[in-house]
């Protein structure tokens, strides 16, 4: 490589950041190779700028494109002009995006309009329904068809997108750089977690139940049945601790402090800090969750998780025993919590390995983007 590179990074949620912020960091342990630009749409302001920070990083370019009730087109229009202002004013060699959100999509477009190739981390996973997850699905799909190179999780996204007719010197399989990510957590800051529960008066011990719900086709009917199982299962299992890091959209947020505010067994909290969660998941005896990365990053500390959707993209963790799809299903959702809550949470530890990685995965997409521009 004889010319330094300008690789820009485009994200805007906190799941971006922390899969991201592993490849930023490996990058720029050589700067003899590359500038890293780090961009931040803010589709997440603060939990993205929080994340951002926990890692030692903070955006060169930030683009304050959400407005509350806005509509999907609405912030697609303002991510993609809000970027391609970006492109105007720095010189691109390559776009670096990760995952299935919104400036993901606008990301890998607004690079493509300006012939800037795209180095898409995290591709290939695939439900296969345009309508589940809502509209990720479709996003990371069409993300798929302008990168120029694929940095696939697991064998299984590989032939996914060998189905595709994509070239398959454009794919690589690195594992998830959510494992990662999860190896950058000192003692030291895990040791800061346990000091914050301790001062909202949270016992963490071995009857923890961590719940997060958020997703898009889970607002309306779908959030009000799983209110139903959680509900039950608040009152069934009162000496068990239920704590629910409340995502701030109105859609979902008016209802759970509505149905579940008065328990003195519920703990409603704002969303939590990368560590905090992880505090959390390595501390629970359950997880209940329609989230992506959680998905991927329970299996590292053994904790059974139910997955809250009818689809995922994530079959590797169905297929190795370490999560259930149990959908909106009020019924499943309280039948197979109940099957782990009756039990003592040293019996119902997993022993499957992680299937989405182990921790090196900077490390091989670094020496794939090397490979890419020394060609």
């Amino acid at each position: 490589m004889n010319e330094k590179k300008n690789i820009l990074f485009v994200f805007g949620t906190r799941p971006e950041v922390i899969k991201l912020a592993p490849v930023i960091l490996e990058l720029k342990n050589y700067p003899e190779k590359y500038r890293v630009i780090i961009c931040n749409t803010e589709q997440q302001k603060e939990l993205s700028n929080q994340t951002l920070a926990y890692f030692g990083l903070q955006a060169d370019i930030n683009l304050d494109c959400m407005r509350e009730n806005q509509t999907l087109v609405e912030i697609q229009s303002r991510i993609l002009t809000s970027l391609d202002k970006v492109f105007e004013d720095n010189k691109v060699d390559a776009t670096v995006v990760q995952g299935d959100t919104m400036t993901v999509l606008c990301g890998a477009l607004a690079s493509f309009y300006r012939k800037v190739p795209v180095f898409h981390v995290e591709a290939g996973l695939r439900s296969y329904d345009i309508y589940e997850p809502f509209p990720e699905e479709v996003m990371r799909q069409m993300t798929s068809r302008v990168a120029a190179l694929h940095f696939a999780p697991t064998e299984k996204n590989k032939n996914a997108l060998l189905k595709e007719d994509i070239s398959g010197n454009k794919i690589h399989v690195t594992g998830n750089t959510v494992i990662d990510a999860l190896f950058c957590l000192s003692d030291e800051t895990m040791a800061k977690a346990k000091e914050f529960y301790a001062s909202q008066n949270i016992e963490i011990n071995d009857k923890l139940v961590l719940i997060t719900a958020h997703r898009r086709e889970n607002h309306g009917e779908r959030i009000d049945r799983i209110l139903d199982a959680i509900e039950t299962l608040v009152k069934d299992y009162s000496d068990h601790t239920f704590v629910i890091p409340v995502h701030p959209n109105p859609n979902v947020r008016c209802k759970i402090y509505s149905r579940l505010g008065e328990y003195e067994n519920v703990y409603l909290l704002k969303p939590l800090d990368y560590p905090y969660l992880v505090y959390l998941m390595k501390n629970a005896k359950l997880i209940l969750t329609d989230s992506g990365g959680i998905q991927e990053e329970a299996p590292s500390f053994g904790c059974p998780t139910l997955v809250m959707r009818y689809e995922t993209e994530r079959q590797e963790g169905i297929d190795a025993g370490v999560s259930v799809l149990v959908g909106a299903d009020c019924e499943k959702i309280v039948s197979i919590s109940s099957e782990i809550l009756s039990k003592d949470r040293k019996s119902t530890r997993l022993k499957a390995l992680n299937p989405y990685g182990d921790g090196n995965s900077a490390k091989i997409i670094e020496k794939h983007i090397d490979e890419f521009f020394n060609k």
